[in-house]
């Protein structure tokens, strides 16, 4: 066997343990979808290109089994929020328990990487993101077959969890991330909501069907508008927004998207102009960043924050503003960022910042795509199809 085809046996079997697995629980990798490219894609399907149909009828394979998925709603959980009020949205901070010293169990205490089981009282942070990859699966199924029956049942989660006076979720996030005894809701707990980005590209695919009404859509953005005033002014909101890491950047991102969504298009482009700052800031002459590489799963953390940059740069090229080639005043930009990931992603490099878990693979889906298309890594699919033979033709991704 020859040097080079010992690495790559070397290279698939590496992969092997972090990606097939990740392949089977996640089909849609929750891409921020690219409108044009979508458009693209459905003409070359109709057209008979045989490159899209196998992930094309997984697509509707998939949709085909979230038909008989029941509308969740924050008015499952066990447990009442601090406010008595079953309309609004609680998670806990999972890695807190309480004290076994004091009697009633107040303050709770952290335990790093253990899992306090009380979580599960609270299924909103668990029901929320999965409503959110469903509808999404949902959508992008009716958008490329035109199957009424997806953009109904999509319509209907959505309505159940946003719009319905019995089950909607009040527009705030006061109880995110709790912990009992310390507070009641932390800035930590905003990153919960940043699947709305992806419910909300969804909705733009499903507004053609009669059953997503003009109703429907007015409440929606109205529900918006409210949750992007508490984002922007509440104390919780306001700490998120100040912070220093990744967890900015996913709040740009999210108040991003809603304000496209509810065509607050001056917000929008105030919101670019910080995200852009924040770049110029958090990136090192590297194009690393630093506060993500001091994370004991740093890889994850860097292209969890390099996947939030991205997304608003995909939002930003949907009113007109090339995030992707911009320059910082510095002259940073988010192609530093790539080609500093990019190597390791390939495996061209080895990660030797601290890694304490494997790295789940199907997290770089997103900047892999963005890599071919915006920055001319040709080799990155074809290093995604080596590592997953048939299965990549399968997979959403691509159809995106």
């Amino acid at each position: 066997m020859n040097t080079k085809s010992a690495y790559a046996l070397l290279l698939c079997c590496f992969f092997s343990q972090l990606v097939f697995a990740q392949v089977k629980l996640s089909k849609t990798d929750m891409v921020k979808w690219n409108f044009k490219q979508l458009a693209y894609n459905k003409k070359q399907l109709q057209k008979g290109n045989a490159v899209f149909k196998p992930a094309y009828e997984q697509l509707l394979h998939d949709a085909d089994s979230l038909l008989g998925y029941k509308p969740v709603s924050v008015m499952q959980k066990k447990d009442i929020p601090p406010s008595g009020n079953k309309h609004d949205y609680m998670s806990l901070a999972p890695y807190w328990w309480p004290d076994p010293s004091k009697p009633n169990g107040l303050p709770y205490i952290r335990k790093d990487g253990e899992v306090n089981p009380e979580v599960k009282n609270y299924p909103d942070k668990e029901q929320m993101p999965k409503l959110c990859e469903n509808v999404n699966t949902l959508a992008l199924a009716y958008f490329y077959s035109g199957n009424e029956n997806y953009a109904k049942h999509a319509s209907k989660l959505m309505r159940v969890w946003f719009l319905d006076t019995a089950t909607r979720m009040n527009p705030n996030l006061n109880f995110g991330q709790a912990v009992k005894g310390v507070t009641n809701g932390r800035a930590e707990g905003v990153i919960d909501t940043r699947q709305f980005i992806y419910a909300l590209d969804a909705i733009n695919l499903i507004k053609g069907s009669s059953h997503w009404t003009a109703n429907d859509q007015k409440g929606l953005q109205s529900w918006m508008s409210e949750f992007l005033v508490w984002l922007r002014t509440s104390k919780i909101g306001t700490d998120e927004m100040n912070t220093k890491n990744n967890h900015a950047i996913w709040f740009d991102a999210q108040t991003l998207a809603i304000a496209i969504y509810v065509d607050s298009l001056d917000l929008a482009k105030k919101i670019i102009a910080v995200s852009k700052a924040r770049l110029d800031k958090q990136m090192d002459a590297n194009g690393l960043f630093p506060l993500e590489l001091e994370r004991t799963t740093s890889l994850h953390y860097s292209v969890f924050i390099l996947n939030a940059f991205n997304v608003v740069a995909e939002l930003s090229d949907q009113i007109g503003i090339d995030y992707f080639q911009t320059k910082t005043s510095s002259g940073k930009s988010l192609k530093m960022a790539f080609d500093a990931i990019m190597p390791y992603l390939l495996q061209q490099k080895t990660w030797t910042y601290p890694q304490i878990k494997p790295f789940g693979y199907t997290d770089a889906f997103p900047l892999i795509l963005t890599a071919e298309r915006k920055y001319g890594y040709k080799d990155s699919m074809d290093t995604l199809a080596k590592i997953l033979g048939a299965d990549l033709g399968r997979l959403q991704l691509k159809l995106l």
